[in-house]
């Protein structure tokens, strides 16, 4: 097999335009260059912003103007709590639990700080309003904007409200390519304490324009929500088929 050249032998200019990854960065003498060890650092400490940085509702509740929210807590009292005790990130701090409307919903919407607050004050109130404006006919619930809150405080709020499904909206963890990546975390009836990762859909990496897109991701999601509605489903029993069709057609 011959060996693939480009013209100057430009490889790695042409590997780095299509990956965040780090490749081909060179050296001087024993150590990375300069630029590259400078970008490393500000990488890490946008990283530990992101993770650090305080939950800010009013940013959200700005953005979803016009939508009905609440806010609630979790049962971790602080930032230092919230990290050294996930479990208290999964409850709802007792006193909020009876802020919460009780209705009839399809679904309640729950934008969640996570590891980075920064992720969701930039992504969450257009992801809540692209998938909303999906959803024709559903009884869609307040919206809910929760600190210190992991994934799974998602379960307690929609078994509180009586919805039927949840959608969590979570600043992801940080990487040293993206401080800002926002997930969506789809569950159909979730049970406190019982419901498990496999029970629940996720899409990563909503971060327009290095990530999925909010219309991309927004459509993948309604899809999502209204199959797992119709088979009363989610997690590994649910799959997400909507490029299916794309994949044939450049296979024919």
């Amino acid at each position: 097999m011959s060996e693939v050249t480009l013209p100057g032998g430009e490889l790695w200019p042409v590997l780095r335009a299509r990956t965040q990854a780090r490749i081909g960065l060179g050296r001087a003498g024993s150590a990375l260059p300069t630029r590259h060890r400078l970008a490393l650092q500000a990488a890490h400490a946008a990283a530990r912003d992101a993770v650090h940085s305080p939950f800010e509702p009013d940013t959200v509740a700005a953005g979803l103007a016009g939508l009905a929210t609440v806010r609630v807590r979790s049962a971790a009292g602080d930032r230092l709590t919230y990290l050294q005790r996930p479990d208290l990130g999964r409850r709802l701090h007792p006193t909020d639990r009876a802020h919460l409307p009780v209705g009839d919903w399809d679904v309640v919407f729950v934008v969640a700080d996570g590891l980075s607050s920064r992720a969701v004050h930039e992504h969450a109130a257009a992801m809540v309003r692209e998938t909303t404006a999906r959803l024709p006919g559903w009884r869609i619930a307040p919206v809910v904007l929760a600190e210190q809150a992991r994934v799974a405080l998602g379960d307690d709020i929609a078994q509180a409200m009586g919805a039927a499904m949840v959608v969590v909206l979570v600043g992801e963890r940080p990487g040293m390519s993206a401080a800002d990546s926002l997930g969506a975390y789809l569950t159909y009836r979730p049970t406190p304490g019982v419901t498990t990762d496999a029970d629940r859909n996720c899409l990563s990496n909503i971060r327009p324009p290095l990530g999925l897109t909010y219309e991309t991701a927004a459509g993948k999601l309604a899809g999502l929500m209204g199959r797992g509605r119709e088979l009363g489903v989610t997690g590994v029993e649910l799959k997400d088929e909507s490029d299916h069709g794309d994949e044939l057609d450049r296979l024919r």
